[in-house]
């Protein structure tokens, strides 16, 4: 098994396809004239705009849901882990990742938006419903919503919950499948509270959490704050070969940069699109913005916090170009992952470190799976019309595999993670690059709204945008029926 999924993830994870993932990113950035410098004004304000109604969530509630699957394990192991196998000027590339992946997070989650629709009295959406309602090719649509169920309920939650019970037992001796019992109490409680207690607690605990790390990994800047030049210019010149320790590694620093920066930020992987559908807002592009803004919420942000914590501290091991030569070892016999960070924390503030990383450890991932419950449960509601039972299975499931994910070993957890995404990535990919249209179009027509002095409101039928069921009826009717 181990053969096969290190197989598969050789290819879906080839040197080509990682510059696929640059190279549509930056034509979205270009076709969009760089939305995500244009417009950061925007993307804060709207933020806070919008209020939740019977049938969707705030714009905050659903960045929220979408933060709580870009800030996961990845945003400290995975940040980790592509610095040892790609050096410092790795988290550069995860950076550039982040600054093109805004426009290419626009796009997704505008078409989500743009082709939601209303079903059992809740918004619904996502790459299943742009697929078919935009390319109107019903059999990569569902190819999509399958995949999309098999890597978020089954392979990935293994890699969040495994990180949350390997830092439980490093930091307080706590037993895997005590913390996996325990993981799957908590998460049960919540995903049969619905949609809406996912969004409420995502609002809550999201937020909390970011700030809390990033304020510790401030706290260990100031008390590193010599080191401010130094770090900027190892990472730098790390990226571009101009390093000698790591002037090896400049292909691997792109490869686990881009790879690591995909799997933390998620843009372009069409999970971000499933909490964007279900915004209550006036203009698609408005939910657009907010969710390009989370990109860098979570890796210019909490993903750089983990970053400058580890490099500023020097408590990392890094591979060299033959995979096997250690050329940094600063942490002897450590793998690759939360024990950086912890390793970090203690040099910095001695005893707080294993017990800081573990408790972050589980809320970002404890988060994240909540997440991928909500869009599995997306995708099973596209896949049926009468979905109870199918939901019920889905719950069971992901408990399941979340449970096994706690108490399997790292390695395997990782590959099969890293094998369901890159499937729904080739798939979302593919997608978005033939129905970026829409999405250009609402983004124009927004623009234009603005520079009147209007409060965008989306009319597809006039933009001639077809089969955006939901703004052609039943915006206006609800529209009508408030007025």
């Amino acid at each position: 098994m181990e053969d096969f999924v290190k197989w598969l993830n050789d290819i879906l994870w080839s040197a080509p396809v990682i510059y696929i993932c640059l190279g549509v990113g930056l034509l979205f950035s270009i076709f969009t004239r760089f939305l995500q410098v244009r417009h950061i004004k925007d993307m804060i304000m709207l933020m806070f705009k919008g209020k939740s109604s019977e049938a969707g969530v705030s714009s905050f509630q659903a960045l929220s849901i979408a933060l709580s699957g870009r800030v996961g394990t990845g945003n400290i192991a995975g940040t980790a882990t592509a610095i040892a196998m790609g050096g410092p000027g790795a988290v550069f590339w995860m950076w550039a990742m982040a600054f093109i992946g805004a426009a290419t997070a626009y796009v997704e989650s505008t078409l989500a938006q743009i082709y939601k629709v209303k079903k059992d009295g809740q918004y619904r959406g996502g790459p299943a419903f742009y697929i078919e309602k935009g390319m109107g090719v019903k059999w990569f649509a569902v190819l999509f919503a399958i995949s999309a169920i098999l890597a978020l309920s089954f392979l990935m939650p293994g890699i969040q919950s495994n990180s949350i019970a390997a830092g439980m037992e490093n930091a307080f001796n706590i037993p895997t499948w005590i913390t996996g019992l325990f993981i799957i109490a908590l998460l049960g409680f919540i995903i049969f509270g619905g949609v809406k207690r996912i969004a409420n607690v995502a609002q809550l605990v999201v937020p909390f959490m970011a700030i809390g790390y990033i304020l510790v990994a401030l706290i260990i800047m100031v008390l590193n704050i010599g080191e401010v030049g130094s770090v900027f210019a190892l990472i730098f010149k790390s990226a571009f070969g101009a390093e000698s320790m790591f002037g090896g590694l400049v292909g691997s620093a792109i490869a686990w940069g881009v790879k690591r920066g995909i799997y933390s930020n998620e843009a372009g992987q069409g999970t971000g699109p499933h909490a964007a559908a279900a915004a209550e807002v006036s203009h698609p592009a408005k939910q657009g913005l907010v969710q390009a803004f989370s990109v860098y919420v979570d890796t210019l942000l909490v993903c750089s916090a983990t970053a400058f914590m580890i490099l500023f501290t020097g408590t990392f091991n890094t591979v060299g170009p033959d995979g096997e030569t250690m050329i940094v070892n600063q942490l002897p016999g450590v793998e690759a992952g939360p024990g950086y960070t912890q390793a970090a924390v203690e040099t910095a503030l001695p005893g707080f470190g294993a017990g800081f990383v573990a408790i972050s450890l589980f809320f970002f991932a404890f988060t994240t799976i909540m997440a991928y419950y909500y869009m599995s449960e997306t995708n099973v509601t596209y896949l049926f019309k009468n979905a109870k039972w199918p939901t019920f299975i889905l719950k069971i499931v992901l408990l399941v595999s979340t449970f096994y994910g706690a108490v399997r070993t790292a390695d395997l957890a990782w590959a099969f993670g890293d094998a369901g995404l890159g499937i729904m990535v080739w798939l979302n990919m593919i997608a978005i690059v033939i129905l970026a249209k829409p999405a250009l179009v609402a983004l124009k027509d927004y623009e234009q709204q603005k520079k009147q002095g209007l409060d965008p409101v989306f009319n597809s039928t006039k933009l001639g945008i077809k089969n955006a069921d939901y703004w052609e009826n039943g915006y206006q009717e609800e529209k009508e029926k408030v007025s």
